[in-house]
Parts: C-alpha cells; sequence; structure tokens
C-alpha cells in the first residue's frame, strides 16, 4: 500500500507526519514550498483542492483536514492504542478533545495568523486580539482539564489527542502567551516531546524550535 503525505515544515501535516513515525507507516513526505507557492499550484490542486496542507493518499484515497486524518490513522492501527473502543465513554471523550482541537484551536489560529482573511486588512488588529483571547481561553480550560484529570487528555492513557494538541501548542510559542506557559499544559508537552517519534519528525522536517 503506497502512503504519500504531502505537507509543509512545521505546518498542520506535521502532526500526521508525526503519527505515520508513530505507527511505523511506511511512507513518502514530499514538502511542499509555500514560499514559492507549491501548495497552489495545478498539480496540488488536483489533490487538495484548497490548496492546504496536509494531504494524504493512501493508495489512491485521498484524505485532508489534520484531524480527521489523525483519527483514521488511530482507527487503521488499532494495535497502537491511540484510540479508544467505538462506543465505549472514552472513545466519546477522545472524540471530544479531537474536536476541540479541530473546531475551536485549530479555526482560532487561523484567524490569528491569517487575520485579514475574515475581515480585511484593515481589522487585523482587532481581529488578532479577538483571536488571541480564544485561543487562551481555550488553553485555559485545557489546562484545567489536565490538572484534574491528566495527565494525557483521556487521563492516564495517551491517545492521537494528544499528538493533535501538542502540534497546536507549538504553534503558540511566538504568541504572547505560549500555551507551555500553563503548567497542567507544559507537562503534556514535555512528555510528548520526549517521544524519539518527535524527534524524528523534526529531523525529517528541518525543525530546530520548541525542543
Amino acid at each position: 500500500m503506497a502512503t504519500i503525505l504531502y505537507g509543509s515544515s512545521g505546518a498542520a501535516s506535521l502532526v500526521v507526519h508525526w503519527l505515520l513515525i508513530e505507527l511505523g507507516v511506511p511512507h513518502e513526505l514530499r514538502l511542499l514550498d509555500f514560499d514559492r507557492k507549491e501548495h497552489k499550484s495545478p498539480e496540488y490542486l488536483a489533490i487538495n483542492p484548497q490548496g492546504r496542507v496536509p494531504a494524504l493518499v493512501i493508495d489512491g484515497l485521498v484524505l485532508t483536514e489534520s484531524v480527521a486524518i489523525a483519527m483514521h490513522l488511530a482507527d487503521l492501527h488499532p494495535g497502537a492504542g491511540l484510540a479508544p473502543p467505538v462506543g465505549s465513554p472514552e472513545r466519546g471523550a477522545w472524540y471530544r478533545w479531537m474536536l476541540f482541537c479541530g473546531s475551536t484551536l485549530i479555526p482560532a489560529y487561523r484567524r490569528w495568523f491569517y487575520p485579514h482573511e475574515p475581515a480585511g486588512e484593515g481589522q487585523v488588529p482587532a481581529v488578532q486580539a479577538r483571536a488571541m483571547d480564544e485561543v487562551e481561553s481555550a488553553w485555559a480550560q485545557v489546562d484545567a482539564h489536565l490538572a484534574t484529570n491528566g495527565p494525557y487528555l483521556l487521563g492516564e492513557r495517551r491517545s492521537a489527542a494528544d499528538f493533535v494538541l501538542t502540534m497546536l501548542m507549538r504553534w503558540s510559542r511566538n504568541m504572547p502567551r505560549p500555551a507551555d506557559t500553563w503548567p497542567a499544559l507544559a507537562a503534556l508537552a514535555s512528555r510528548m516531546k520526549a517521544l524519539p517519534s518527535f524527534a524524528e519528525a523534526y529531523r525529517r522536517e528541518g525543525l530546530t524550535d520548541w525542543t
């Protein structure tokens, strides 16, 4: 089965790359140069019409959206224990945190990084200020959950949700208040960054920050 990951260093594709390494899935990594607009090329748009990363091709099946791909990979490899059994209370909590990442944090981050998109250049400061408030509020909620129910999002069990969350924590590293300034989040980040697969994903993508 041929598996190809289209991504860019440190972008939303990082968590998919990290999981592929963690799961031991043979794959080809094709990093796109955003400065050269390779993600907007006709060739890539034929794979992902959104012109965003990641796009994961598994034996001809094209998957997009980082959280959805992470969920699919966890289900494809049940022996790794990165997703609770379907129908279990833990599975419900897993869905909650996966979608919290995808529906709360990622949209807020997009408004922070691309503030001109929702309201135009004239509203950039206001959009960024609101996005920062949303991100920090979300991190405070997650930190409180981890402090009471941790050390991972599902308690003692590490899951794919922790991989997604850790990638999103990294994205805050240059914001006014990075995620790892909250104590329980900092502890989770330390555990996740200690995984050999994290170091290997960083090595392959040429990343050196937030180590």
